[in-house]
């Protein structure tokens, strides 16, 4: 039974990439600290704190959903800073492949809460 958005796989592996990214972030150039560095640590927080948004207006399907797509959006946007992190050669292949792992993931199960949002509404 889950009781909290605490306690649902998404959300705790959505808040341990981004645990990952502010860690694995701290090594980008000085430069990047308000652009690159910001968006993609804001953009990966965001994913767990709109799951637990959502989680709070469960009472209401469409809003449930809604925050969930607001979620899927921030792990795009993630998606997306994780390439340029590639591409300026601030992550290695390895890292990069994990974090794109991680995410095909979180999205895989967003997705399916989106899909049949009745399983977790109230």
């Amino acid at each position: 039974m889950v009781n909290s958005f605490k306690d649902l796989i998404v959300h705790q592996k959505a808040h341990k990439l981004a645990f990952e990214i502010h860690e694995i972030s701290l090594k980008f150039p000085k430069e990047e600290i308000y652009s690159l560095t910001d968006q993609i640590r804001r953009s990966s927080r965001s994913i767990s704190a709109n799951i637990a948004e959502a989680w709070a207006k469960r009472k209401y399907e469409k809003v449930f959903v809604n925050k969930l797509t607001d979620s899927l959006g921030e792990e795009h946007e993630t998606s997306d800073w994780l390439d340029y992190s590639l591409e300026f050669k601030y992550l290695t292949i390895e890292e990069y492949n994990h974090f794109v792992d991680g995410y095909k993931e979180v999205r895989r199960m967003l997705i399916a809460m989106i899909n049949d949002p009745g399983k977790w509404c109230l």
